[in-house]
């Protein structure tokens, strides 16, 4: 049904008179009896009845006016939602994996601050999920990563932008540590050591494999575990060692990181949309802000495109 045609129903119930519709919207009253004719046609019922030399809408009408005030007000709130000039509004579902806190929440309160009509849903995942989540609608936008030595298959009905990237360190017992970058023969020394994985993340798992495996030897891994905190209990308590991203490696005493340089490479931040999506303002204001946060944390941070869906 035509917006136009509705809203002159609704006009009909509230000032009872063709010649009123006919003033206020400026139309010519036979205008407003044809389109409320073909209106009529359109519903299938009889919305009019002749009330003397007036009409009066039927229950029919009546139920249908009632109708058009919520549809013209949803469409009257879409238009704004996407008028360029007005307040940004509307959901955004986001998805993050857990270590991206550091970028995610000062970028969250900030637009919080700026932008209040924009409504942030939040859900953890890790990124191999996440990706599935945004290919299926389920998520709008989301901070994924890949190791730089196990880059991802990113799917093509996504639009993917780096922000930046992390480094990666070896979580050891701080008793005859070294801190310095690791060499393949300081961890070929670790070649018996208890080995800590997470069990959610396969291909942290995977990474550690390829690292030892460069090194000349097949890691033991003994403790799956993805609470941080008891992560670095049990490297503390010289249970084990392991990789964590720089931004989640905590200051604990009995624990000491080295950066694992070439061997493990880093940790590649991206965010992660449906192509065609990047054009809601919503979705672009909050790119932007978590790119600004991004620019805060992580290194080698790269210009965010205007046009976030444009070919490169």
């Amino acid at each position: 049904m035509d917006f136009t045609r509705l809203r002159l129903l609704v006009e009909l119930e509230r000032l009872g008179t063709m010649a009123a519709v006919s003033e206020v919207t400026g139309m010519s009253t036979s205008a407003v009896s044809k389109h409320l004719a073909v209106l009529e046609r359109e519903a299938g019922v009889p919305l009019l009845a002749p009330d003397g030399r007036r009409v009066r809408l039927t229950p029919a009408g009546r139920r249908l006016a009632e109708h058009a005030v919520d549809i013209l007000a949803r469409v009257e709130a879409a238009r704004a939602e996407f008028d360029g000039d007005a307040e940004p509004v509307g959901r955004v579902d986001l998805v993050m994996y857990t270590s991206a806190a550091p970028v995610v929440l000062p970028a969250l309160r900030r637009l919080r601050h700026d932008h209040p009509g924009i409504d942030i849903h939040l859900t953890e995942y890790e990124s191999e999920q996440a990706l599935t989540l945004l290919q299926n609608g389920d998520a709008d936008l989301g901070v994924v990563y890949q190791y730089s030595v196990l880059p991802r298959n990113f799917p093509g009905t996504l639009t993917v932008h780096p922000i930046g990237t992390e480094g990666l360190l070896l979580s050891q017992p701080s008793a005859g540590a070294d801190s310095r970058t690791l060499t393949r023969r300081r961890l070929r020394d670790l070649a018996g050591a208890a080995w800590i994985a997470s069990p959610y993340r396969g291909d942290e798992e995977a990474l550690v494999q390829r690292m030892c495996a460069d090194a000349g030897f097949t890691p033991r891994i003994v403790h799956r575990i993805d609470n941080l905190e008891l992560f670095e209990e049990l490297v503390a308590a010289g249970m084990g060692v392991g990789v964590v991203p720089r931004l989640s490696a905590a200051t604990r005493r009995g624990v000491a990181h080295a950066p694992l340089g070439e061997l493990g490479g880093v940790r590649q931040v991206y965010l992660a949309g449906r192509t065609g999506g990047w054009a809601w303002r919503p979705i672009r204001l909050l790119a932007r802000y978590l790119h600004q946060a991004a620019e805060d944390v992580l290194d080698d941070v790269p210009p965010l495109p205007e046009a976030p869906d444009a070919p490169g």
